[in-house]
């Protein structure tokens, strides 16, 4: 269906663009004087785990990471906590994390159903193609609850226990004014998603809508990549000279680096502050002006890729290409595990039992999920998975024969019964559960090293919780082939989080990045004979106007300087007009003519709010501008003839 012509459609306010320009503020002082903040506080809200970490502004080099939860899985570091999330049954906050799923599995399954448990559910802001404020999640036990609300309960949460160890820390009740929050998204998610998030910390009384600039929204891979500058040797793996820089010789295997540098980790994670060292990283030292590297963030939920330019002297960041990635992340292999266990039991008696045993089904899961940490490349014996007896007795009720029959009769013959009452896997059956969502990693990045603007890459990082995966690892290496050094941080889970919170202390230091759409509006412009479609003709008093023209703001994969501006200006169709509602339109093609060509979608709204500055001027100018060059997109706007101020907003989430 062709979007209708907004001329028609919004009763002509006349939008015709007088000076299209761009405008490059290079001092960005002015545009705004920053605020004073005596603490930067970072939420990494995962797809399967979160936390934060902050540091002091007096102390940028110190970087504190959150107190260690209660609770915790065996075979599992708990530096962050689980994203899960329990509400009463009637639907208030009870608690979050490894508290929220050590209560629900203790509750007895004819309470359990009343209560409402979430997890892995931040992906729903990815997946969601028409996202707005109500999008609805659902609960383990099928209940409908709204996303906003869950969102915002767990950035409470975060907002309760960071301040309470400020608090504490600092000896004194901590004022939440005196925080600059960061909330970090994947950098493949699109502006409503970003809006979503910001929403939500509204909500959850985070930051206030009148203090914007108190929350800043952090792409996942770019504050890793912020972190990775300042990497000592010694804090990272080399996969390419699979050596640990900690003694190891070269010809140890990935595994042995990895188990080393998790040692060291251990041993380090009793102090859980962190020194950022003030000065470049050695590996950083070998980069050059103009050489560029790629970061892959591999998470729960999505794999992000970003490709990085550094700019000498001071080391700040270019990004050469959009990012890119999808919903690869790890959850992919508990989707073909549960895959696995309908083939064998039945997808009926599998939904059936999420429904009514959703602790124990919860319970499965944290077993899987320990092994699925246990998989690597060499290895030959056997992964036990314990099935919770609550499994093995509702399988009978249900079938009326026991689960090691079912196991005989089916035919997957890779996963067999062991007398302990566990799924004895082969190694092999455990790796091809990975396959799947490895392959889609390696394909993206073969692609992504096809482009021409990513070429020459001299380092890769490899960063995220999926990362730890020694099968990735190798599947990275055997696809590379030694065209760029993969390089994994220590500590590989909270690369993010420490990148966070250093992008807190400076927001600048990524210069220019590439926009992931097209952005414009729907102008009219004078009807030129055999440029433009004769149905595209409207004639109104005479005049010969082409309607439906997409006045591109920017183009997809156009690099924009931070604080560079676009700047339009708009007349009110009426003196009387209080509020222009000015539609705005996206597509992932570079170039487009019409905002009825197909790949274009209306996609946000931008409203200039002109009551209360009424002019005797003949014909009111509202100058707009346009910011691209940050993680998210903002608008402001003046009215040319008496210089004031236009209240100006860009919404993506209404429909």
């Amino acid at each position: 269906m062709a979007n209708p012509s907004p001329a028609k459609s919004m009763g002509d306010p006349g939008i015709t663009p007088l000076s299209p320009s761009h405008i490059q503020h290079t001092n960005t002082e002015q545009v705004q004087s920053e605020p004073l903040f005596e603490v930067v506080v970072a939420i990494d809200f995962g797809t399967t785990s979160s936390g934060y970490a902050y540091a002091f502004i007096k102390e940028p080099e110190c970087i504190h990471t959150m107190r260690r939860w209660e609770g915790g899985d065996p075979g599992v570091s708990n530096q962050k906590t689980p994203t899960t999330i329990l509400l009463t049954p009637d639907r208030k906050f009870h608690s979050f994390g490894y508290a929220a799923r050590d209560f629900y599995h203790d509750l007895d399954p004819s309470e359990s159903k009343h209560w409402l448990y979430l997890e892995k559910f931040k992906m729903k802001l990815h997946t969601t193609a028409n996202l707005s404020i109500d999008t609805d999640l659902h609960a383990a036990n099928g209940k409908r609850v709204k996303a906003l609300d869950i969102f915002a309960y767990a950035l409470a949460f975060f907002k309760e226990q960071a301040l309470k160890e400020l608090s504490d820390q600092t000896g004194g009740e901590f004022d939440n004014n005196n925080v600059r929050w960061v909330i970090t998204v994947p950098a493949i998610w699109k502006m409503p998603a970003k809006q979503f998030m910001r929403e939500a910390a509204y909500k959850s009384g985070l930051v206030s809508r009148e203090n914007p600039e108190q929350l800043i929204i952090a792409l996942e891979p770019e504050a890793a990549s912020i972190y990775c500058r300042k990497l000592r040797l010694h804090q990272m793996v080399d996969l390419g000279t699979q050596a640990t820089h900690n003694g190891l010789s070269p010809t140890e295997n990935v595994g042995s680096g990895m188990a080393q540098a998790k040692e060291h980790v251990r041993r380090n994670r009793q102090s859980r502050t962190f020194l950022v060292e003030n000065v470049i990283g050695e590996l950083w030292s070998e980069l050059e002006e103009g050489d560029r590297y790629v970061v892959v963030d591999c998470g729960g939920g999505t794999v992000d890729l970003t490709v990085h330019q550094i700019r000498l002297p001071e080391g700040h960041l270019k990004e050469l290409y959009k990012a890119s990635g999808g919903p690869y992340g790890s959850i992919g292999i508990d989707y073909e595990f549960e895959k696995l266990l309908c083939k064998i039991f039945g997808q009926d008696f599998i939904d059936q039992f999420k429904v009514k045993r959703p602790a124990a089904w919860v319970d499965l899961m944290i077993a899987f999920e320990s092994r699925k940490r246990a998989a690597a490349p060499e290895r030959t014996n056997p992964l036990n998975i314990n099935l919770p007896f609550s499994f093995i007795d509702y399988y009978k009720k249900f079938r009326g024969h026991s689960v090691e029959h079912a196991l005989r009769k089916s035919n997957v013959d890779f996963v067999k019964w062991s007398s302990q009452g566990m799924l004895r896997m082969n190694p092999d059956a455990m790796n091809t559960l990975f396959k799947p969502t490895i392959d889609h990693i390696i394909q993206h990045l073969f692609e992504l090293f096809e482009k021409p603007e990513v070429s020459n890459i001299k380092f890769l990082f490899l960063v995220g919780g999926f990362a730890e995966s020694s099968l990735l690892q190798q599947a990275v290496q055997n696809m590379l082939q030694g065209r760029s050094r993969i390089i994994i941080p220590h500590d590989v889970g909270l690369t993010i989080l420490k990148g966070a919170v250093l992008f807190g202390l400076d927001p600048s230091i990524i210069k220019v990045r590439r926009s992931p759409l097209t952005y414009g509006v729907g102008v009219l412009n004078r009807f030129v004979e055999g440029k433009h479609p004769t149905e595209k003709l409207l004639v109104k008093d005479g005049t010969r106007w082409c309607t439906d023209v997409f006045d591109t703001f920017i183009a997809a994969d156009q690099s924009v300087a931070l604080g560079e501006m676009v700047k339009r200006s708009y007349t009110p169709a009426k003196p009387s007009q209080q509020v222009i509602v000015i539609h705005v339109y996206c597509s992932e093609r570079e170039s487009v003519s019409f905002i009825s060509e197909p790949g274009v979608r209306k996609c946000g709204t931008l409203r200039l709010d002109v009551s209360g500055t009424e002019s005797r001027a003949t014909r009111r100018e509202i100058q707009t501008f346009m910011q691209f060059g940050d993680t998210e997109i903002r608008a402001m706007a003046v009215d040319v003839s008496t210089g004031r101020t236009v209240k100006a907003s860009i919404d993506f989430l209404s429909h």
